[in-house]
């Protein structure tokens, strides 16, 4: 049975050209289809175009039709949509309404018109399902970016919609998190939903059954040796220092007690699952975070460039080239040309940047950090959210480069080929360093992955793997 059809469908925004399309597609109950395509190519356009988001949210010029279960999107009002198609979005923060974690869930589920007893039995099965019932009271907004991912996969499943359109869900899941969703998407597709997903990190999506791939084309630059970044060796050697750090979160504590070190020239990955304070170590180090403790480098303040999980919290100017000289007197116009063309934004410069895709703002957030010339090196909170393939071997080389200057470079990821390619991984659990070493001696180190509550991939064990990644 079709539930969802795709016509000729071709979208593109008002303050630009970009957009997707002509696209056809689709899909049948209990089938998945997978979408994949370079980063800025309109996956996430095309996930809006068929759920009706576009065009009742988005104004546009708007080509097609979208049909759902018989419901043409384009006439269809959203509200009558959404019992039907439900969406996750690629930024959950963007997607989050209410003030508790259960009230966003119930907050769907009302406007359904259930009966309470339905809602409270949908409510109790979802945050046991998404591991959420400890965090059932707390502000969505408090949550780390995995749990806030769990949180809206939970009120977008709560509703049990026919269709489910999923952009880049697992983008921000630790990989038991990840696990779980896919067993959960495999017991809705043998139950007759249809699934469609926009994702980069494919591998694990081979495990479903009945998947198909469309693959959408787009422009991705070739690899390329990023010696045009313009990064100034450091004369001086560095080494962070952090002994005893104590940091609490709406009085809870997240830090405890926690020491670590880093050097100059290090590419150190911090690997955890969703909730361990990955994020809040690095905005401390940032000096965004009140604690107690010592945190210095070379005995002084840190002075680090931080790259959010969310770059939406660090883009506000009206273009890309506003944004990445902004509050520069005198900017090196070289080095921001050079940055442009090596994080592939050379066409955008007029843009604004809310209106680029988000692995673009991700790497526009890289690009007015970099530009700063931060003194002790880098911090990035999840650096691969919404790249493609050659974006991320473009990252991983610039990142290469920044370290070998003499700077420190710190990463959160749970893209654990990227952590792979680490000096060292620092992996975190409840009570603090679980591990801490050379990928090739942390990742065999199944003993700390099993405290960590991390389901990790057979390869991850296979030293000769680990050899070849690096």
């Amino acid at each position: 049975m079709l539930l969802l059809h795709a016509d000729q469908v071709a979208y593109h925004y008002p303050q630009n050209d970009r957009g997707v399309g002509p696209v056809s597609l689709g899909v049948n109950a209990g089938e998945v289809l997978l979408i994949r395509g370079p980063s800025g190519c309109g996956k996430s356009t095309l996930a809006r175009c068929l759920t009706g988001f576009v065009p009742h949210l988005y104004v546009g010029d708007l080509h097609g039709q979208v049909m759902v279960d018989g419901l043409d999107t384009a006439v269809t009002p959203l509200w009558q949509l959404t019992e039907q198609v439900g969406l996750l979005f690629q930024n959950p923060a963007n997607q989050m309404l209410t003030d508790s974690v259960e009230n966003e869930i119930l907050f769907g589920l009302e406007n359904m018109g259930l009966s309470r007893t339905n809602m409270g039995e949908r409510l109790e099965m979802v945050l046991e399902q998404f591991s959420l019932s400890q965090l059932r009271h707390r502000e969505p907004l408090t949550l780390s970016g995995g749990e806030q991912q769990r949180l809206t996969l939970a009120a977008v499943m709560a509703r049990q919609p026919q269709v489910l359109v999923l952009d880049e869900p697992f983008s921000m899941l630790d990989t038991t998190a990840a696990a779980d969703l896919v067993a959960d998407l495999a017991r809705l597709v043998e139950m007759g939903t249809a699934v469609i997903v926009c994702e980069h990190r494919t591998n694990i999506l081979h495990q479903l059954p009945n998947l198909r791939e469309l693959t959408l084309p787009g422009k991705s630059p070739a690899q390329q040796n990023i010696q045009s970044a313009s990064i100034e060796p450091k004369t001086a050697s560095l080494q962070l220092n952090i002994e005893g750090l104590n940091v609490v979160l709406g009085g809870q504590p997240v830090l405890t007690d926690f020491t670590m070190s880093a050097n100059g020239g290090e590419i150190v990955s911090l690997v955890g699952r969703n909730g361990v304070g990955k994020t809040t170590l690095l905005r401390t180090l940032a000096g965004m975070q009140e604690y107690e403790g010592e945190v210095a480098v070379n005995g002084r303040l840190t002075q680090f460039g931080l790259v959010f999980q969310n770059p939406d919290l660090q883009l506000f100017n009206a273009s890309v080239r506003d944004e990445i000289l902004y509050r520069l007197p005198q900017p090196d116009m070289h080095r921001y040309h050079n940055l442009l063309a090596a994080l592939g934004l050379e066409s955008y410069e007029t843009t604004p940047p809310l209106l680029l895709s988000e692995g673009e703002k991700k790497r526009l957030a890289l690009a007015t950090v970099l530009m700063q010339q931060p003194a002790h090196g880098l911090l990035l909170d999840e650096p691969t959210l919404g790249q493609d393939a050659v974006h991320k071997a473009i990252l991983q080389s610039l990142l290469r480069q920044i370290a070998n200057s003499g700077q420190i470079v710190l990463i959160t990821t749970h893209d654990l080929p990227l952590a792979a390619q680490a000096d060292r991984i620092v992996l975190l659990g409840d009570n603090g360093i679980l591990a801490d070493g050379p990928p090739e001696t942390v990742f065999t180190d199944s003993r700390a992955w099993e405290r960590a509550g991390l389901v990790v991939p057979d390869w991850i064990f296979k030293k000769e793997e680990i050899r070849l990644c690096n």
